[in-house]
């Protein structure tokens, strides 16, 4: 164990100089998005797409535009607080939208009236996605509009896998990358739309797909 650490770190090190490959630690899985921000005030973001060829990080895409939550990112956020969350998370199983399934390899599901995403952190539903059915009251409290009516931010969406293993009441929920709105989010990560259903295609759940968010410096902790 002991001889194949050492190994890997020098193959590791023999590795091309990118935002990536200089990521401690390496994030797991063989597709990897990060979405680097300036400084943790900032609600602005660039998101590139990696994949790994052996032990290496190899870019795809990018550097896209994008933005992350009205009050920057942080590291312990909170719900409500307006942060995108700091570290690294697996994509969710399942992707959704309003639209039709754009040609994504994961999972969709069609959003339509009385699909609630659970913001409510004393409910045993927190940071799920229930289908409660349109017209009828859910049974844990709502402080914006069910998911059929985010049709700007929501034509289709991936879930960022944030306080879900285990989930901690009132840390946060309802994750995603999403469109963009025209300003920042209130904690999710928005691409515009062309480059949203790009980057949802390329995602493959047998890659296991992880999301880096942080600082250029944070990256390399």
């Amino acid at each position: 164990m002991f001889l194949a650490s050492i190994l890997t770190a020098a193959l590791t090190a023999a590795c091309p100089t990118n935002l990536a490959n200089d990521m401690r630690p390496s994030p797991a899985g063989s597709q990897l998005i990060t979405v680097e921000a300036a400084t943790t005030a900032t609600t602005f973001a660039t998101l590139r797409t990696w994949r790994r060829v052996g032990v290496c990080w190899r870019s795809v895409a990018g550097p896209y535009g994008a933005r992350v939550g009205r009050n920057g990112i942080r590291k312990n956020r909170r719900e409500g607080d307006g942060t995108t969350p700091i570290g690294t998370f697996p994509i969710g199983r399942t992707m959704y939208g309003n639209e039709p399934d754009p040609g994504v390899r994961f999972t969709y599901v069609r959003l339509r009236c009385g699909d609630w995403w659970v913001e409510d952190s004393s409910s045993t539903a927190y940071n799920t996605f229930q289908r409660v059915g349109c017209g009828r009251r859910p049974n844990f409290r709502t402080t914006t509009p069910d998911m059929s009516k985010e049709s700007r931010a929501f034509p289709y969406l991936a879930v960022v896998d944030f306080n879900m293993r285990p989930t901690v009441p009132g840390r946060g929920s309802g994750i995603f990358l999403h469109a963009q709105t025209g300003g920042p989010t209130n904690g999710c990560i928005s691409l515009r739309r062309a480059d949203l259903v790009r980057v949802l295609r390329w995602l493959s759940p047998s890659a296991g797909p992880r999301i880096t968010i942080g600082t250029r410096a944070g990256f390399r902790r």
